[in-house]
């Protein structure tokens, strides 16, 4: 086999102590920033649904560059891997500059349009965090890509150690910018750019340093290796965009429910996310499995590591299910809530706990299988009509019309996510999940 239990081990541990640690610096920095007030929390809370899009489309770039890389390392060929990675750091890079640029120039445009009907003191927390985060794009992208590089190689331990010294820095700078300073919501968007930045100058230096990637010294723009790379990424982007627009939406209609809504929406999907953790790790290492063994023309294989890797999201899904739930009380006492808040957190944290143990690994981690097989057409499509079939239409529905509120909303996403699943689990089953590897590796098809 090409990947033995100890090799996989070995990639998906990193990913998951990498996983682990982006959710609880996350809340780490939810339970600072929540000393100043919830409009702070609020404010974070609804510029970083504008982030995520925005960090998305440059991220899925680095995904369709990390597939790429992924695949030609399948097939042994380490100067195309360099030439893959040279490409995907041109890719990226303007990309994140334009979106800096932009978010700089129409920051006050940019909330208005999104969010009408905000407080006015969660519209001026809101402006402070976007225009500073915002510096961070660049070095995020930076990051990103090569953190994606390297894995896709196998070498998962890098980002991990990366992630490790940058997220201490950034508890350490909120700290004291939040606690020392009195800065509030600009110590916290700054301590975020200034772990950023470091990301971005530790990664590029391994980068260089690495005997597996082998940077090309050749930073010339390469129509046909870029058209590879946007083979992958452009789909996965649009994707990932038009997915992102639609939590937008989703969060504007949490925004016409009151801070309470919002507040509670921003911490359960803050605590949730720890359950997500082993089903994230397994999705990105999917890319480098399943890439691989696509790569070397083996679809069999792959199929065989599907299988195994869901397995093991399942599994570690359901523990931590279980013990959010049991401890879902304490864990909310640590933001300093009101009774009404912490109520409803705890409603619809259980709930979306006990769906996140049936359906989250199939309907995300899954995905990822079919980009790195190539099949990027048809996860973009599935998503994107049944995110706005379900996650939007009937969110409205059961949160607005029926007036069942925050509750509504998360149940709309979880019926999103039995689409989806069912959708890429007879993806996979009827084997058309590897049919398109020769547009990417200029191969035949398995």
């Amino acid at each position: 086999m090409r990947f033995s239990d100890k090799d996989l081990r070995k990639l998906i541990f990193p990913l998951v102590v990498e996983q682990f640690l982006a959710i609880a610096i996350g809340m780490v920095d939810t339970v600072m920033v929540a000393s100043c007030g919830e409009t702070s929390v609020s404010g974070i809370s609804l510029v970083d649904q504008i982030n995520v899009l925005l960090v998305g489309m440059f991220t899925a770039l680095a995904s369709g560059g990390s597939v790429v890389a992924a695949q030609f390392m399948g097939r042994k060929d380490r100067e195309m891997v360099g030439r893959a990675s040279n490409q995907l750091f041109l890719a990226v890079g303007g990309l994140a500059l334009f979106f800096t640029g932009t978010a700089l120039v129409f920051n006050r445009q940019i909330l208005t349009m999104i969010y009408r009907s905000l407080e006015p003191e969660v519209m001026q927390a809101a402006r402070i965090y976007f225009y500073i985060t915002a510096l961070s794009y660049p070095f995020l992208g930076i990051y990103n890509s090569g953190a994606a590089l390297f894995r896709a190689v196998g070498d998962s331990k890098v980002s991990m150690n990366v992630s490790f010294v940058a997220n201490i820095l950034n508890v350490l700078g909120n700290a004291l910018l939040i606690y020392g300073f009195g800065w509030g919501v600009a110590g916290a968007a700054t301590a975020t750019l200034f772990s950023r930045i470091v990301c971005a100058v530790v990664i590029c230096f391994l980068l260089f340093k690495s005997e597996k990637i082998h940077m090309s010294k050749n930073w010339r723009l390469d129509p046909g290796m870029l058209k590879k790379i946007l083979y992958i990424g452009v789909p996965n982007g649009v994707e990932n965009s038009i997915f992102q627009i639609g939590k937008l939406i989703v969060s504007s209609m949490i925004a016409s429910l009151g801070t309470v809504a919002i507040t509670a929406n921003a911490i359960v999907g803050n605590i949730a996310g720890l359950q997500n953790v082993p089903a994230n790790a397994i999705g990105v290492s999917m890319i480098t499995v399943i890439g691989q063994c696509i790569g070397a023309g083996d679809a069999d294989q792959g199929k065989y590591y599907i299988k195994k890797l869901l397995k093991i999201a399942y599994a570690f899904g359901a523990v931590c299910g279980v013990l959010l739930i049991v401890f879902a009380r304490p864990i909310c006492s640590m933001y300093h809530l009101s009774r009404e808040t912490s109520d409803l957190v705890v409603v619809v944290l259980t709930y979306i706990c006990i769906c996140t143990m049936l359906i989250h690994p199939v309907s995300f981690a899954l995905a990822n299988a079919l980009r790195a097989a190539g099949d990027v057409k048809y996860t973009m499509v599935v998503a994107i009509g049944s995110m706005w079939i379900f996650r939007i239409g009937l969110a409205y529905f059961l949160s607005i019309y029926l007036e069942i509120g925050l509750l509504g909303v998360w149940i709309a996403m979880t019926i999103d996510w039995v689409v989806r699943g069912t959708c890429f689990v007879t993806r996979v089953a009827t084997g058309k999940w590897a049919g398109n590897i020769k547009a990417i590796t200029g191969e035949r098809k398995s």
